[in-house]
């Protein structure tokens, strides 16, 4: 690990602090940024998150996919834990915390809101950052992009049931722009890009070729990442200032949302005997959210200013540094978890 990936985290917590300052110093330069958007997808962090996922997606040989059907344990927990878990106990965390326990620190008026932004954001797993996750903990590549792909395909048939039953709407108008253009844009495109650069290194200058690329694009990789924090937190840095006490109660349930089913799944893969290269792509498929298009449905449901987009938008802010932090417990404790029998065959992968 270069020193540059050993300090991530004082990187992060620098770019969380620099991201508040400027949104809230120079506002209008994050507006106008955050205005390139189409179907409330923002192009620039688009960019940004093409940058970040390719040097990931071009480690992935296709021929190989076939090979993911031997993990059909970890696949079998991550949908689990992101269908029959997340949704259902997200609803019961933001009953809990912010229906009783946050209810008199919290404006009245919007504590119905403010728990359907949290559920809207658990039913929506997380597609792009995955890949960035899985690569910090040497997850095995094409289980993870097949399990983003089988999540995109259930969420165009799930997410709308599920979101309607546990807000009780007999119908919800599901961002269907959002949900199509983030597929394309976070899936489609750079697979295409990647395997089309993939082809061309190999055919060219081989395996070595390859692996050269790949050591030039790991640092702009995680320097993507962390622009894309500067703006993630600039875009909200004046309503992190002027309403911190319900960011900071809002990120609660958020919070334990997260540790709890990324524990779940990792515990449940375990027992099951899977991989620790299988095991932390699926803990963190189950944790993270699809925030784009949680935004996307809040507001079309809520409005632009109600608490539900305020929820999710909080969402979106903890979502590195909290990802980061569950990438670390699940490197640190590898050794505990390949004490357990694995019944999986060991499966050579190429990182």
């Amino acid at each position: 690990m270069s020193t540059f990936e050993r300090y991530l985290t004082l990187w992060v917590a620098l770019c969380i602090v620099a991201g508040i300052a400027l949104g809230h110093f120079i506002p209008g330069a994050f507006h106008v940024i955050g205005a390139l958007e189409v179907a409330k997808v923002n192009l620039p962090v688009a960019v940004l998150i093409w940058l970040m996922i390719i040097p990931m997606l071009l480690k992935i040989d296709f021929a190989a996919l076939g090979e993911v059907g031997r993990h059909w344990r970890g696949i079998g927990v991550t949908l689990f834990i992101n269908w029959a878990v997340k949704p259902f106990s997200m609803a019961l965390l933001g009953w809990l915390f912010i229906g009783w326990l946050f209810r008199p620190l919290l404006p009245a008026d919007q504590i119905e809101s403010y728990i359907a932004g949290l559920i809207i954001l658990a039913a929506a797993p997380c597609t792009a950052m995955v890949f960035v996750w899985s690569n910090l903990t040497r997850g095995e590549p094409h289980f993870t992009l097949s399990q983003v792909a089988l999540n995109d395909a259930i969420m165009v048939v799930a997410f709308a049931p599920i979101v309607g039953l546990l807000l009780g709407l007999s119908a919800i108008t599901v961002p269907w722009g959002t949900l199509v253009l983030s597929v394309v844009l976070y899936i489609v495109i750079p697979v295409v890009i990647a395997q089309i650069v993939r082809r061309q290194i190999l055919s060219s200058a081989g395996e070595a070729g390859l692996d050269r690329l790949l050591a030039r694009l790991g640092p702009a990789s995680l320097v993507a990442l962390l622009a894309t924090l500067v703006l993630l937190f600039g875009f909200q840095g004046e309503q992190i200032i002027a309403q911190p006490l319900v960011i900071g109660l809002l990120a609660v349930p958020i919070l334990i949302q997260v540790y709890f089913n990324s524990g779940l799944a990792y515990l449940l893969n375990r027992i099951a005997g899977e991989q620790h290269c299988v095991a932390g792509p699926s803990a963190l498929i189950g944790a993270s959210n699809f925030f784009e298009l949680a935004v996307a449905a809040a507001i079309s449901l809520f409005g632009f200013q109600s608490g539900a987009a305020l929820a999710t938008v909080v969402g979106v802010l903890i979502e590195v540094p909290v990802m980061l932090s569950v990438v670390w417990i699940v490197n640190r404790s590898r050794g505990w978890y390949e004490r357990a029998p694995q019944t999986t065959p060991a499966v050579e992968t190429n990182h």
